[in-house]
C-alpha cells in the first residue's frame, strides 16, 4: 500500500518499477483524494516480485484536465522475501513528545539519518505516533546552555481535540524533512499505543483535565483513530470487526509479525490487583485469535508487537498503573493474568521462538524472562527488547515485576528525567534474521546508529 498528500482534490495515480528511471513503469490508478480525508489518500498494489526493490512515484493529477499534474513523489519499497533471503528490519517508537518537535538544525528529528542509513526492509512503529497531548513551543532551553528549536504549526499549539487538530499531529511530524525522506524508502508496520488519543487513556474515561474543553475521551479517540487511518497505512488484514489494529504478518519463512492492540479495549487504570483475569489488556477475541494465530504459524520466528511492555511497571499517578504490570511479584494479578494466558498456550503448544519488542518507556532495555526466577512458572524462557524514543524526551529506567522471572540483561537511559534528543538518550532497534541458518540477531542503536548492544538467538525445535 502506497499512502500520498494532495493540496486540492485530484486522483492519484502511482507509477511502479524495478528501475529507479522508471522504464518499462507499471501504472496504478488511485482513488480520488477530498476534503472529506483531509486530501490523503492509498494506492492498494498487488501482484509484486518477492524479494525486490521497487521505485515508485505518485502524482495527483486534476480531476478535469489529465495533463495538469503535480510534481511527483518518489520512493522506494521493498516486498515481502521469498523462502532464504534474509531479513532486517528497524523498530521503535514515541515520536515528537514532551515538547520535542520538528528541529530545523537536525534536518527534522535527529535520529532520523541513521534509521535511514539502516536500508532496512520495513520498519515496525510501537506506538506513539504523535503526541496528540503535546503542544510545542518555538523554543526550549537546554540544559547546561543552548536552545533547542521547533518548528511551530497553530495544530501543535494546544492539545488536540478536534477531528482538524489530530490530522494537525500527523502532518506536523512529516514537516520533517529526513524523516519523510525516511519513510519514502522504508515500508512501515504501524501499531498505536496511548499518545495517539492522549496521554494513558482507555475507553470510557472522562478526563478531568481544564486543557480540554471535550472530556469524553470515547469521542476524542474517534476523532483520533480517523486521523491515524488516514494518515498511517494500515492494511484491511485485520479480523477485529471493531476496529483495532490487531493483525499477523506472515514475511517469508522465517518470520511471522503478531501486531497487538493493547489500548482499544483497555480496562480503567485501577491499582491492577484485580485476582481474577477480565481480558483487561488484550481483549477475549483478541487473546482467543493470538493464540489460535500463533499456533497456525509455520515460521521459525514469532515476534510480538507489545505497545505495552509486558515487565515494567508503568505507573498512572500515585495509585494506578498504566501499564500490565504493578509491582507485585507474586501471582499474577489485573492485566498479568491475560498474559499469562498467552505465555501458558504457546508453551503448551510447543512454541519456543517467540520474541517481543516494545517501546513506550523512552529507553532502551534487553529483558530476558524465565520460569527458573519466576512467581509464575508455566512458560519456557523467552526475549522482550525495549526500543525508543524516536524523538521525544527520554525516561527511566523503570522497575521490573518479578511475576515472570524478568532480568534486565542491558538497559540504556538517561541519567535524569526528560532529557533532549540533544543529549542523545535516542534509541532504535535492529532486527535481522539469517535466512539459511533462521538465526535471530537483535540490536540496539543509539542516536547516531552505532551498536549500544547485540543478542542473536538459535532457534530451538518445536
Amino acid at each position: 500500500m502506497l499512502w500520498s498528500k494532495a493540496d486540492r482534490p485530484s486522483r492519484l495515480v502511482a507509477e511502479i518499477s524495478r528501475d529507479p528511471s522508471f522504464r518499462r513503469a507499471r501504472t496504478v490508478r488511485g482513488p480520488v483524494v477530498t476534503p472529506d480525508t483531509d486530501l490523503t489518500g492509498q494506492v492498494v498494489l498487488g501482484d509484486l516480485p518477492t524479494g525486490t526493490d521497487l521505485h515508485y512515484r505518485i502524482r495527483a493529477v486534476d480531476l478535469h484536465d489529465h495533463r495538469a499534474a503535480s510534481e511527483p513523489a518518489v520512493g522506494r519499497l521493498r516486498t515481502a522475501p521469498g523462502r532464504r533471503d534474509d531479513v532486517r528490519f528497524l523498530w521503535s517508537g514515541d515520536i515528537a513528545g514532551q515538547g520535542w518537535g520538528v528541529n530545523p538544525a537536525y534536518g527534522g528529528f535527529r535520529i532520523a539519518d541513521a534509521m535511514r542509513s539502516r536500508d532496512a526492509d520495513f520498519f515496525l512503529c510501537s506506538g506513539d505516533n504523535v503526541y496528540a497531548d503535546g503542544p510545542v513551543q518555538p523554543s526550549v532551553a537546554l540544559p547546561g546552555g543552548g536552545t533547542w528549536t521547533n518548528l511551530v504549526i497553530p495544530e501543535k499549539t494546544k492539545v488536540a481535540e478536534t477531528l482538524d487538530e489530530y490530522r494537525g499531529q500527523y502532518r506536523y511530524n512529516l514537516m520533517a524533512d529526513n524523516w519523510r525522506a525516511f519513510l519514502a524508502e522504508t515500508s512501515q508496520v504501524t501499531q498505536w499505543d496511548d499518545h495517539e488519543v492522549r496521554n494513558n487513556w482507555f475507553p470510557g474515561q472522562v478526563l478531568d483535565d481544564a486543557r480540554y474543553t471535550e472530556k469524553r475521551v470515547d469521542v476524542l479517540a474517534a476523532r483520533a483513530h480517523r486521523a491515524f487511518h488516514e494518515y498511517v497505512p494500515v492494511a484491511e488484514i485485520s479480523p477485529d470487526p471493531e476496529g483495532r489494529v490487531y493483525r499477523v504478518i506472515h514475511y517469508g519463512r522465517h518470520l511471522d509479525l503478531f501486531v497487538l492492540d493493547m489500548r482499544t479495549h483497555k480496562d480503567p487504570n485501577t491499582g491492577n490487583r484485580e485476582p481474577v483475569g477480565d481480558g483487561g489488556v488484550l481483549g477475549e477475541e483478541q487473546t482467543a485469535w493470538l493464540i489460535r494465530e500463533l499456533r497456525r504459524s509455520r515460521a521459525t520466528w514469532k515476534v510480538i508487537a507489545n505497545d505495552l511492555p509486558l515487565g515494567l511497571v508503568v505507573p498512572d499517578g500515585a495509585s494506578a498503573q498504566e501499564g500490565l504490570a504493578q509491582g507485585d511479584p507474586g501471582a499474577p494479578l489485573g492485566r498479568e493474568i491475560d498474559i499469562a494466558r498467552v505465555l501458558t498456550a504457546l508453551q503448551r503448544a510447543g512454541i519456543r521462538n517467540h520474541v517481543w519488542l516494545t517501546a513506550d518507556v523512552h529507553y532502551t532495555a534487553a529483558h530476558h524472562y524465565s520460569p527458573d526466577r519466576a512467581a509464575y512458572q508455566d512458560f519456557d524462557p523467552f526475549w522482550e527488547f525495549v526500543s525508543g524514543p524516536l524523538n521525544a524526551g527520554a525516561f527511566g529506567p523503570n522497575a521490573l515485576d518479578g511475576t515472570f522471572g524478568p532480568v534486565a540483561d542491558f538497559v540504556a537511559a538517561p541519567p535524569a528525567p526528560n532529557a533532549s534528543p540533544a543529549q542523545g538518550f535516542q534509541f532504535f532497534g535492529e532486527v535481522e534474521v539469517d535466512g539459511s541458518s533462521g538465526q535471530l540477531t537483535v540490536t540496539l542503536r543509539d542516536v547516531a546508529g552505532a551498536a549500544i548492544y547485540t543478542r542473536t538467538l538459535a532457534p530451538a525445535a518445536r
